[in-house]
């Protein structure tokens, strides 16, 4: 995790230096039904040092209670000398860990130096690895977990103190994982509020990551007015993220309310944190770029490892 994060870093403080390309993802929607197909390619850096690929996956929010993840597909890394196929990896596991990095990258930018009690809204495939991410940034003494399934929270509650060997509490009501806590992580499936700005500790932070459509959201609209709002790219955040959005077509907010993305709070463009009492807000969307730094760095380990499985394609014999 704590190598992801560093990577994480990289790749976004290449799109804060204008150093990648980056086009907004394509989404199929099926009819009828809440599930879609998407494509997000990027070309992370210039030169011959860039990493180009793609992340085609399906998103099926039903399947929480399947076998079956809710995001299914896979990450394509090419070479940008000649155009070959390096890598293909599980955009299950990738995009997990990224996710989870980022919001690691986040919380090391803008939480409290302190801040110790974590609260995790949602215990599916994102909170192992949020757990893991926030862990690695700040020195979290307990955990409180709440999940539309019980029985998620307790499985997770178990593998999480294996895991970690801390106090992991799980919450009957959302409000009870929230309130008190340094930092809070949204990372369900929900397309409604999950989180009330009512529940915000002054001085907390908030990762808000499940919701990644314009008309899907996890926070309300006083939790997002009362923050202090970085994203991962504005572009993004001004097409796709509905915990922004939805409060701005209330004229709750405006674009000025989106103070700065995580590549310009590395390169010291902007300001983060300004006041131990202010509540800080992460909206994560997920890019492109994230997919493409994450197996390059796995790539790169494979090879200098000799794991992986060698597939002729492309021309290469």
């Amino acid at each position: 995790m704590r190598e992801c994060i560093d990577a994480m870093a990289l790749a976004l403080q290449s799109v804060a230096e204008g150093a990648s390309i980056l086009p907004l993802r394509t989404v199929i929607l099926l009819p009828g039904t809440p599930n879609a197909f998407a494509a997000m390619p990027a070309v992370l850096g210039t030169g011959p040092g860039a990493a180009l690929g793609a992340k085609i996956i399906t998103v099926f929010p039903g399947n929480d209670a399947t076998p079956y993840d809710s995001h299914i597909g896979v990450v394509l890394l090419f070479d940008a000398e000649n155009g070959g196929l390096q890598a293909i990896a599980d955009a299950s596991s990738i995009t997990a860990i990224r996710t989870a990095a980022v919001s690691g990258l986040a919380t090391r930018l803008l939480a409290n130096p302190d801040a110790g009690e974590l609260a995790l809204l949602g215990a599916g495939v994102l909170a192992l690895p949020h757990m893991d991410a926030m862990c690695s940034v700040r020195p979290i003494r307990r955990v409180r977990v709440w999940s539309r399934s019980a029985q998620r929270a307790h499985d997770f509650a178990k593998r999480a103190r294996t895991k970690h060997d801390m106090e992991v509490i799980v919450c009957e009501m959302a409000c009870d994982a929230a309130e008190g806590a340094d930092i809070i992580c949204t990372i369900t499936s929900s397309r409604t509020p999950v989180l009330s700005g009512s529940w915000i500790t002054p001085g907390a932070h908030v990762n808000a990551v499940g919701a990644s459509i314009p008309t899907a959201r996890e926070l309300d609209t006083t939790a997002v007015r009362a923050s202090r709002l970085f994203v991962d790219r504005r572009e993004s955040a001004m097409n796709e993220a509905g915990d922004f959005l939805i409060p701005r077509s209330e004229g709750a907010i405006d674009d000025t309310h989106i103070r700065g993305e995580v590549g310009e709070l590395l390169r010291g463009s902007v300001a983060g944190r300004t006041a131990r009492d202010e509540i800080t807000l992460f909206k994560s969307l997920g890019l492109a770029v994230e997919d493409i730094a994450a197996v390059r760095h796995v790539y790169e380990k494979a090879r200098a490892s000799g794991a992986g499985t060698p597939v002729a394609l492309g021309g290469l014999r």
